[in-house]
């Protein structure tokens, strides 16, 4: 089965698009017109460029404004479809998209298009091309697929088919179950796109909302199983109208796109593995992580220093020292933290890039080379640097933002006794068990490649977009889990400088995880303890407390032991939500402590306000350098 995307998808020039989508692993291009009108090149030798890329040429599109035309309206349409076969024919292209009419002269009857259409297949077919009709969520008259599958049926020509695009039957609301009905062979060509769930205009929401299959709403898996029950073989593609990926990367939106289509089509084969489905990738299965089994900082000097400090502060004890590399090893509970002072390798370019920063996490799987096998497949790119005598081989992958995400099963998992000399047990600590999650700071226009990244490779869960108002602007964030909790991801993009999380981006030139959580149990218990050994907290304001007081009921003392601890809370039914933070260290990094209770699931989304504007009172003044 071919993959396919339109040059309409993704950004820059023709020449630029080709190349894009070239890299991305595509095996063909739908070339959208628009495209090939404002390339400078004849037809012929856009077509050679293509397949000089090893791309099929696919699709010509769009065709628009041709059936149902009354007197000189209808003889002008044919002329217009012949100067289109015509460059057709040049580019070697042997498919044309014709969507149902707009027009606003355009007449209805299904026999009227159907004869419209079987004199536009016989001339199609004189020249060796083929037609496929597609029915716009918007057209006149055709605006679903099963008028525009009976108007074929009735055509009755050979070089007449369907087109189906999955957001055109979604977007109305369509079942995509009827799409059973149609016969595979009479199904020319399948477009697909998904679309966060908003109501407004069928158009509008089409040409600026599209989004890769896996990053919006719509019930793109059932779509695509409808499809390859006809016993469909032909090509699969994206078109994609989306305003941000028009202003993206090309090769980086190509990516993506691949990625979508391979994990969309292992999801089909598992969940309907009857199906005459020949060519769907075979992929390990996603594995959700059960947990974080490190964090590790590149860092060294006074903000190393710093970071040992605090950590000491938060009832962490170093544990070890790398054998070979000038790492420590510091514990509490299962979190491991690795401070990462190497002058060589990765750490250190990352260092030489963003400062302190966490260039590393590790992550429990059930198998590691399954699971790097499947990251690869989907496009993600392994990762390796030499090793010292005595290191183990833990498989690797580049996550986005130039991060590294090390895999350990249970197989890997004595690489602590292995590796770092004199680990062992971290005592006591203060009550701190798990990293609950780990907080990734973007543009917001690579929010959707970051979830897609998380829910194609790990199986995560999204959870609602919130918006989190910061003093200076607004941040998007999305948490992404897996079921049970073992891995939960918050993705917080910002558009502006201004906000914490933007000054994060700038200050640190792009680096990814802006704060770790960790977990306890007894928040009141754990804050105690970090009192005695010389935390000092992030301070919230009286008003804060006193707006508590005002939301919620609380047992006798509880508001005064909160306010004391500067512990702040959220509560949600029955769940509850203690939060504890620390100061910024290292620029706008800091660290979380979280105890929750009675189910709560979310990330405490009404304090964050709150918690910002106290940050941004203990920062640095507006202006001023980090170093």
């Amino acid at each position: 089965m071919k993959l396919g995307i339109a040059t309409v998808s993704i950004s820059g020039n023709l020449e630029e698009k080709i190349d894009a989508i070239a890299a991305a692993g595509f095996d063909g291009i739908e070339i959208f017109e628009q495209d090939f009108i404002a390339d400078t090149r004849p037809p012929r030798e856009v077509g050679d460029r293509i397949r000089a890329a090893g791309l099929d040429l696919l699709l010509f599109q769009p065709f628009r404004d041709f059936e149902g035309l009354p007197g000189d309206l209808r003889r002008k349409a044919f002329d217009r479809a012949e100067r289109k076969f015509d460059l057709m024919q040049e580019l070697g292209c042997d498919l044309v998209l014709v969507c149902s009419s707009v027009h606003p002269e355009a007449l209805g009857g299904i026999d009227r298009a159907a004869a419209d259409f079987a004199e536009l297949g016989e001339r199609a077919a004189a020249r060796g091309l083929r037609v496929g009709y597609e029915a716009l969520a918007w057209g006149r008259h055709v605006n679903d697929h099963r008028d525009a599958w009976e108007i074929v049926r009735r055509a009755d020509h050979p070089s007449v088919g369907v087109i189906l695009d999955s957001f055109h039957t979604l977007g109305r609301g369509i079942d995509p179950e009827t799409i059973r009905r149609i016969p595979g062979d009479r199904i020319f060509f399948v477009q697909l796109a998904d679309a966060p769930r908003i109501d407004m205009d069928l158009l509008y929401w089409s040409r600026h909302f599209r989004c890769m299959p896996g990053e919006g709403d719509l019930d793109i898996g059932a779509f695509t199983r409808a499809v390859m029950a006809t016993g469909y073989a032909g090509p699969i593609s994206l078109e994609i109208f989306n305003d941000q990926f028009r202003g993206g990367i090309p090769k980086a939106i190509a990516r993506e796109g691949h990625r979508s289509l391979v994990n969309l089509l292992d999801a089909v084969r598992r969940a309907e593995p009857d199906l005459a489905a020949a060519g769907l990738p075979d992929l390990p299965p996603p594995s959700p992580p059960g947990g974080v089994e490190f964090i590790e900082f590149a860092t060294r000097g006074a903000e190393a220093e710093g970071i040992a400090k605090l950590l000491q502060t938060l009832g962490f004890r170093e544990t070890g020292r790398h054998i070979a590399k000038n790492l420590t090893l510091w514990q509490q509970g299962e979190i491991r933290i690795v401070l990462n002072a190497e002058t060589e390798g990765h750490a250190d370019n990352t260092f030489a890039v963003h400062r302190t920063n966490v260039c590393d996490m590790g992550l429990r799987v059930a198998d590691a080379a399954r699971t790097e096998t499947r990251a690869v497949a989907l496009g993600s790119e392994s990762f390796d640097q030499p090793r010292g005598p005595g290191e183990l081989d833990i498989p690797a992958i580049r996550g986005l933002g130039g991060s590294v995400l090390h895999l350990l099963d249970d197989g890997l998992r004595d690489v602590w006794q292995v590796e770092f000399a004199g680990a062992g047990d971290p005592g006591p600590g203060a009550g701190l068990t798990r990293i609950d999650h780990v907080a990734q700071t973007m543009s917001y226009d690579e929010m959707l490649s970051w979830s897609l990244f998380y829910s194609t490779l790990f199986g995560m869960e999204k959870q609602p977009m919130v918006d989190v108002i910061d003093p200076d602007g607004l941040v998007r964030s999305q948490a992404l889990s897996t079921p049970g909790g073992g891995l939960r991801i918050t993705l917080n993009g910002t558009e502006s400088h201004r906000t914490l999380a933007g000054g994060f981006l700038a200050d640190s030139f792009g680096a990814t995880v802006q704060h770790v959580a960790f977990a306890t149990s007894d928040i009141f218990d754990t804050a105690g303890k970090l009192a005695a050994a010389g935390f000092e907290p992030l301070p919230m304001t009286a008003n804060y407390y006193a707006d508590l007081a005002a939301r919620f009921d609380f047992a006798p003392g509880m508001l005064d032991r909160m306010k004391a601890a500067n512990i702040l809370y959220d509560r949600v039914g029955e769940g509850e939500f203690f939060q504890l933070y620390s100061r910024p260290f290292a620029g706008a990094m800091f660290f979380e402590i979280v105890d929750r209770r009675g189910g709560y699931d979310g990330y405490g989304a009404p304090n964050a306000p709150f918690r910002i504007a106290a940050q941004k009172r203990l920062g640095r003044p507006k202006g001023m350098p980090r170093y």
